[in-house]
């Protein structure tokens, strides 16, 4: 435990109030599969401003919101899952957060965060923290949507690079979070990428490894991705960012396809969306979601993160972008430039 007792957090005591700063607990009995961390950076994702201002009904307050965090191993549990970490290590996790329905302890927006082991990477000493937190929930989201046994379910990424299978898959979205981690999971797992973003990102997701690049605003975006991906095999479709209703353009490219591909979306799936013959799920990963207990998750975080950053395989992408202010005092800033809207970046805060 670490030898400094107190802990601050940002609080959210419900939807539509100013957020606060105070005191929180710090877990003293940890269990198999604990890691205890202290804080170093945090990443910002559109779902954390959200929450502040929509309430959704599983959510219990009041609550301290944030799931990317990165830092330094304070305490570990027990058992073989947390004994795979020690006191020092550098880490970056995917703190549950709002998702742990009332175990405000598994919230990232404090000073020391408990995560899951299968949800935490060991971090080079290349990587900084602000750098680390690109990955945690977008990383997460992209490897269940690819490699989870409920969604495409893809074989998963190798150190050095899977051989190529001369397949395809399509990533709607590339140059986001979700979509820039996409891209390099399902280069690295050997399939050839079709993506759509923006035209001023085309050349940021074609050094992600993108094969195929649309601009999403084209009006002739579904034809012109269903004439290319229909030239061979196409693995299926993932939804990786885009607004509430990203889902649709997603499901015609499926429903045009003469492939009808499964589509993983990291969207909510609204009301007939989806045309008959078309299947859509819902990637989520949430404190009663399948996300800590896959294999994906060891698989990912455990196993292929660490070395493919260690040898340089993998990219920090987005590139954080740091907002002025340190600590828990900058967060709610950093909120609100996420809420006005960012591109192919990632906004982070540092402890100090």
């Amino acid at each position: 435990m670490p030898a400094d007792s107190t802990n601050r957090a940002f609080w959210q005591d419900n939807i539509n109030v100013p957020s606060a700063i105070r005191e929180a607990p710090i877990l003293s009995d940890l269990e198999d599969g604990d890691v205890l961390i202290k804080a170093g950076a945090w990443g910002m994702n559109p779902v954390d401003a959200f929450l502040q201002v929509v309430a959704l009904p599983f959510l219990k307050y009041p609550l301290i919101p944030g799931e990317d965090v990165a830092g330094t191993v304070e305490a570990v549990g027990t058992g073989p899952a947390s004994q795979k970490f020690n006191v020092g290590d550098r880490v970056v996790g995917y703190a549950i957060g709002a998702s742990s329905r009332g175990n405000v302890a598994r919230g990232a927006f404090q000073e020391h965060v408990l995560l899951d082991a299968n949800l935490t990477a060991k971090m080079p000493d290349s990587i900084s923290f602000a750098e680390a937190v690109v990955f945690p929930l977008c990383m997460a989201t992209a490897g269940h949507a690819l490699f989870g046994r409920d969604y495409l379910a893809l074989p998963y990424p190798r150190i050095g690079g899977a051989p190529r299978t001369g397949k395809s898959v399509m990533i709607w979205g590339g140059a986001s979070g979700v979509g820039s981690n996409a891209i390099q999971l399902a280069k690295a797992a050997g399939f050839d990428v079709a993506t759509t973003c923006s035209a001023r990102n085309f050349e940021y997701v074609l050094g992600l490894g993108a094969d195929k690049v649309f601009d999403y605003k084209s009006a002739t975006v579904v034809d012109d991705v269903v004439a290319e991906i229909d030239k061979g095999v196409c693995v299926g479709v993932f939804q990786a960012a885009g607004p509430f209703d990203a889902v649709v353009p997603c499901c015609q490219v499926s429903h045009k396809s003469k492939q009808k591909l499964f589509v993983a979306c990291a969207n909510a799936v609204p009301e007939g969306a989806a045309p008959e013959g078309v299947e859509a799920k819902f990637v989520f990963g949430g404190g009663d979601g399948q996300v800590i207990y896959y294999d994906t998750s060891r698989v990912i975080f455990g196993e292929f993160l660490p070395k493919a950053l260690e040898r340089g395989e993998y990219k920090v992408a987005p590139k954080p972008e740091v907002v002025p202010r340190k600590g828990l005092e900058g967060i709610q800033e950093a909120l609100d430039t996420v809420r006005k809207g960012v591109s192919a970046k990632k906004i982070a805060v540092e402890v100090k």
